[in-house]
């Protein structure tokens, strides 16, 4: 193969890449101009005969200030004008960072894509909307598991790449192998896997690296997450190397960014120097050097890029400059090469493409493609934005919101809600603290129907308020909900819903469209005055309270459950009267809702006299509760592993050969303890729980019909909406044991931060949460606050990142959580094939754990954790889950040694309570 490094001074002809001078450019582009047109006249008939079947996409993903202004217009009236927004067909190959690339594009191009899996297209669609629409200006090809080699993994992509040989096409990652792999080059496995790591990288300063620098110590540091490269010893002549690793070392984050970190902890040398002191990427042959890896390609011919490396990432480094200059490349390209389509461009069109499974994300369409057979489907499209901006901007409900009620779920009946409390200065801490207060109204009957979200660890105002209440109220009732046999094999995950009143009495129903969906038309039919809750300084007023587990994975995505729960698919409560702790100021709320308007305020004032009461009985917070544990004799002396160490380690095993094969980056592999309790005071074993192992995000949860507790001393947020519509999620990855001494506790501390496998593990989840948060985001709203910080708990360091974003207006809460439910930290990356996985290698239900239990409020705000470090009382038995991110890096005894780490905490907590 002969070819030569391409730069400045390069002869290569290539007229769509800056620097790269072509001797006859004007024949080249003229070529072109015959090549497109012959093959718009070829297809005109095919592309005319089509069916005429429209996506359709609601205007409510372009940006605001596009609504209405640009709809309809060509904002490129002249040659060599600056394109005011690029149009982007993003297709997805079932990846996790797919929404990063989105939010990027969004931002860089001015217009949100268009996002498509690669399954959800015909290649009779594809041609349709790029060459008789003109409904796109460029193509980005996304990440995804698996090889390019297996259709299923990679579906249209490589006829989009083979034949839209005139359309700008980057690719990423999976996209990257499949540019090389349909070009004739071969994809094999990676000497090394390297997900979650960095490394330095090179290029030949074509156009997609403008102004980005370049080598060793330039500052040019990407994310990879890859098992497999192209060969590149296959590469055909058409296809030009242009970026490489500078160094055969892959580095873990915190090499890259501090200059200070211990020498101990450093992962040997960072020197690039090759062996034979050269730093070129070439040998005397023109081939890459096999001590560096290929990291990006192009088309000698064709606007078609290839990156190896993730520019989305949150850690690398000039990732948005190169989505900027694809852009700018686009502009170029049709410019210089097709200016006529220019005045083309339908955005029209594409202002009202509809994006499939971002359909079934919000209105949960079947799984094929969402087509719209309209005779007159120009008239429909214009229809039914003007309808949706009417909607969005006359309907509005009592609340001064949006009235999604009746634009969304007419038949739902409207719920009018008052809310009124009362606030006790000082009053928590005089009463002896929020288990007095607890133990006081809801400890009596076993706590049956009780529960208390419970911030029993408010260090460095990680939480501050607790949330607890019980049956009372004439609306409460008791949500539970199991998936139905039926729905393994289906995306909609229907089950039955028996409902509890407050009277007893019980209905029982199917839903067809699956607990989420009902859970969201109720708190859509909430009508309520904002002027209610002012003043009050915490988010959850009443609503629903409770859990959701693992298993409605199937209900945000997944494709089946293999195993059932033995347990209710999720509780709830309606926690129509509840009491509110501020563990700032100790002050003490008690709140009530009701239907309609009424003076009257019984529970209210009752709760009051009985706070009032605790005063002159008051105890310090740490004193035990008079409180008996019953046991019984069919106890035995430990728990019991689903799995020994040894089935454990072989899973470890199978996950790291997935892994290699670039089916995943990273899975949570998880199993479960179990022992038999027979009867005992739950409540007495939460109290003792959260005495010793005390956590920000710590539940006590009592369904007495189910004979269901939950013990929950969680320290992990799963993801939080405010009333200023910020999300937030805090996944944690990376945990080890404290020390016996203060010395051994900071050397502990110190190898979690500096640790290379945990940074991975961290930065693949800190990135998975960043995708789905962007799912439901404004475009450039999603940011990362805090990296990898280390929090210290009572018997564990552990590795947390925060992730935000602003809510866009047009989704609601439950939206959001079917956006990123299960946590990633509980899945692995991508998700979707991650969880596939895990089911075909656990031997059991993840049940309520690896779930979340916290609060929807009717308000439209929710809070809720991960199921972690948590015991389940059911049936008579006591269940503990644990489990650990297994990457390329683990080590299958160390995987095991941390899963029983985690297990200790609840574990000691129960043994040394019976």
């Amino acid at each position: 193969m002969n070819f030569t490094l391409c730069s400045s001074s390069s002869e290569l002809r290539y007229p769509f890449v800056e620097g790269l001078p072509c001797t006859n450019k004007n024949m080249l582009e003229s070529e072109l101009f015959v090549k497109v047109d012959n093959f718009n006249n070829k297809d005109k008939n095919r592309a005319s005969n089509h069916d005429a079947r429209k996506l359709v996409m609601s205007s409510n993903l372009m940006p605001q200030p596009l609504k209405g202004s640009y709809v309809g217009k060509k904002h490129l009236q002249e040659p060599g004008q600056k394109l005011e927004f690029v149009r982007t067909l993003l297709i997805d190959n079932y990846d996790s960072y797919t929404y990063n690339i989105y939010q990027e594009l969004s931002v860089i191009n001015g217009l949100p894509p268009v996002v498509v899996r690669n399954d959800e297209l015909t290649w009779k669609d594809i041609c349709y909307y790029l060459y008789e629409e003109n409904a796109f200006d460029n193509v980005v090809i996304s990440p995804g598991p698996g090889s390019p080699t297996c259709p299923a993994d990679i579906g249209i992509c490589l006829q989009v790449l083979l034949d839209c040989w005139d359309i700008p096409i980057l690719g990423v990652c999976l996209g990257h192998q499949a540019l090389a792999y349909v070009h004739g080059s071969k994809v094999v496995h990676a000497s090394e896997p390297v997900h979650g790591r960095l490394s330095e990288i090179e290029h030949n300063g074509c156009r997609l690296f403008n102004d980005i620098p370049s080598g060793h110590n330039s500052g040019f540091k990407v994310v990879r997450y890859h098992s497999l490269v192209v060969d590149v010893e296959s590469l055909p002549d058409e296809l030009i190397p242009i970026a490489w690793t500078s160094s055969v070392d892959a580095l873990s984050f915190l090499e890259t960014h501090k200059s200070d970190v211990p020498s101990e902890f450093a992962a040997g040398s960072f020197s690039t120097k090759l062996k034979n002191g050269s730093y070129s990427p070439f040998s005397h042959s023109g081939k890459l050097q096999s001590e560096k890896v290929l990291m990006g390609i192009m088309h000698s011919t064709r606007p078609h890029y290839g990156l190896q490396f993730h520019p989305e990432s949150i850690a690398t480094f000039h990732g948005r400059q190169i989505f900027k200059n694809f852009r700018e490349i686009t502009e170029e390209y049709w410019r210089s090469s097709r200016a006529s389509f220019l005045q083309e461009r339908n955005f029209d069109y594409t202002a009202c493409v509809q994006i499939p499974h971002v359909s079934r994300l919000f209105t949960e369409v079947p799984r094929h493609r969402q087509l719209v057979n309209n005779a007159d489907g120009q008239l429909y499209r214009k229809a039914f934005r003007s309808n949706l901006l009417k909607n969005s901007e006359g309907n509005r409900s009592c609340s001064g919101m949006v009235d999604m009620v009746n634009l969304l779920h007419p038949s739902n009946g409207v719920k009018y809600l008052k809310l009124k409390w009362k606030r006790f200065k000082n009053l928590a801490g005089q009463v002896g603290g929020a288990k007095n207060i607890f133990c006081e109204l809801y400890g009596h009957h076993k706590a049956e129907n009780t529960f208390w979200l419970d911030s029993s660890s408010i260090e460095k105002r990680r939480a501050r308020f607790s949330f607890m209440g019980g049956k009372g109220g004439t609306l409460w009732k008791q949500l539970t909900f199991k998936l139905s046999d039926r729905s393994d094999m289906t995306l909609k995950g229907r089950g039955f819903l028996s409902v509890e009143d407050a009277q007893g009495s019980t209905k029982s129903t199917f839903l067809e469209e699956g607990f989420l969906d009902f859970l969201k038309k109720e708190l859509l039919s909430f009508c309520y005055d904002e002027k209610d809750y002012e003043g009050l300084p915490f988010d959850f007023h009443g609503g629903y309270i409770g859990y959701m587990g693992y298993s409605l994975k199937v209900e945000c995505g997944a494709l089946s459950n293999r195993h059932k729960s033995g347990t209710p698919d999720a509780c709830f409560f309606f926690a129509d009267n509840l009491v509110v702790i501020d563990h700032c100021s100790n002050d003490v709320y008690v709140l009530s809702i009701d239907e309609g308007c009424t003076s009257k305020t019984p529970w209210l004032d009752d709760t009051e006299q009985k706070l009032l009461s605790l005063k002159t009985s008051a105890t310090t917070e740490g004193e035990e509760p008079n409180l008996q544990a019953l046991t019984s004799s069919q106890c035995q002396a430990s728990f019991l592993a689903d799995k020994s160490r040894e089935e454990y380690i072989k899973d470890v095993d199978k996950c790291m050969e997935y892994i290699k094969d670039g089916e995943s980056y990273e899975l949570c592999l998880t199993t479960q303890m179990r022992k038999r309790i027979g009867e005992m005071d739950s409540l007495g074993l939460y109290l003792h729980l959260r005495e010793k192992n005390p956590a920000p995000y710590a539940a006590w949860l009592n369904f007495a019909k189910e004979n269901l507790c939950i013990c929950c001393s969680s320290p992990e947020r799963f993801l939080r909406l405010d009333r200023n519509g910020i999300l937030e999620a805090k996944p944690i990855k990376g945990t080890v044991a404290r020390g016996a001494t203060l010395e051994e506790d900071e050397q502990h501390k110190l190898q979690l931060q500096y640790s290379e496998k945990d940074q991975a593990e961290n930065l693949m989840i800190v990135d998975l949460l960043r995708n789905d948060l962007g799912r439901v985001c404004e475009p450039g709203s999603v940011h990362v606050p805090h990296l990898m910080d280390v929090e210290s708990y009572a018997t564990v360091h552990t590795m947390v990142s925060t992730i935000r974003g602003k809510k866009r207006s047009d989704v609601t809460a439950v939206d959001c959580v079917r956006a990123a439910f299960p946590g990633g930290s509980m899945t692995g990356a991508p998700k979707l094939r991650s969880m596939e996985l895990l089911d075909s290698i656990e031997n059991s239900s993840r049940g309520i754990y690896s779930g979340s239990i916290g609060f929807f409020s009717y308000n439209q705000t929710f809070d809720l954790n991960i199921v972690i470090r948590t015991v389940v009382i059911h049936e008579g038995e006591a269940s503990i889950g644990a489990g650990g991110a297994i990457i390329a890096l683990s080590n299958p005894e160390d995987e095991y040694d941390e899963m029983v780490l985690k297990t200790q905490a609840p574990a000691k907590a129960v043994m040394e309570f019976l």
